[in-house]
């Protein structure tokens, strides 16, 4: 068995842990975005699927799973990249005459400085929802569309969330590619079509939570009428 886990320290189990990770934690993206729309529901609806999420009794596990996956992910990701860093103590500078034209991008450079945002983020957010003011719902449950539309009525928090969410589009864009890769998902027909589709679903995902973001702010500045 030791010698089984032991395949995941070498630097194909750890990208192998990477990119399950990171299929794991984008396939909740979609699900939390997914929830999250419904906020433009108002707050019966948006309450009453907060209250009936909170209470499956299988939340609590879920949760605990979802901070092991985040954890693991961030901890060989963060492993991986020093690991290359040593391996690469002088940074090799491609002259514009040397072979093909890299691919690499803004997204795929940073994308241990975007994770990092996102760690920070990510406490920010737990700390605002979860751990923040309880507002009790009279149908029951917490007032969970309260709790949002005060946090988002700040400026500076809604400038914070978009700056996030952006960074977050970013980091799937290369993440959901890099995941692929990583697990070895190599179809000349049908690879491509997955890049695209989780390239365009990164961008959806950034772009509802700003919406929804945006949308808060201006309907609680009066700006535009919920």
């Amino acid at each position: 068995m030791a010698s089984r886990l032991g395949v995941f320290a070498t630097s194909v189990g750890t990208k192998l842990l990477i990119g399950i990770t990171g299929v794991a934690l984008f396939t909740y993206l979609l699900v939390h975005i997914a929830g999250n729309l419904m906020v433009f529901g108002g707050p019966a609806v948006f309450n009453k699927y907060a209250y009936t999420l909170e209470g499956n009794p299988l939340i609590p596990i879920i949760e605990i799973g979802l901070l092991l996956i985040f954890l693991l992910h961030v901890y060989k990701t963060v492993r991986m990249f020093l690991a290359n860093q040593q391996a690469r103590p002088v940074r090799y500078v491609q002259k514009k005459y040397a072979g093909k034209p890299s691919r690499k991008s803004l997204a795929s450079t940073t994308m241990i400085a975007s994770g990092l945002w996102l760690f920070l983020f990510i406490i920010v957010h737990v700390r605002a929802f979860r751990y923040g003011t309880e507002y009790e719902w009279p149908a029951g449950g917490r007032d969970l569309y309260r709790l949002e539309m005060e946090n988002l009525s700040n400026p500076l928090v809604v400038g914070f969330y978009i700056v996030s969410m952006i960074v977050v589009g970013s980091h799937l864009w290369h993440g959901v590619a890099s995941a692929f890769q990583s697990l070895g998902v190599d179809h000349p027909r049908v690879t491509p079509k997955l890049l695209v589709a989780g390239k365009l679903l990164a961008v959806l995902i950034a772009a509802g939570f700003i919406v929804i973001a945006a949308w808060v702010y201006l309907t609680q500045s009066g700006r535009v009428h919920a």
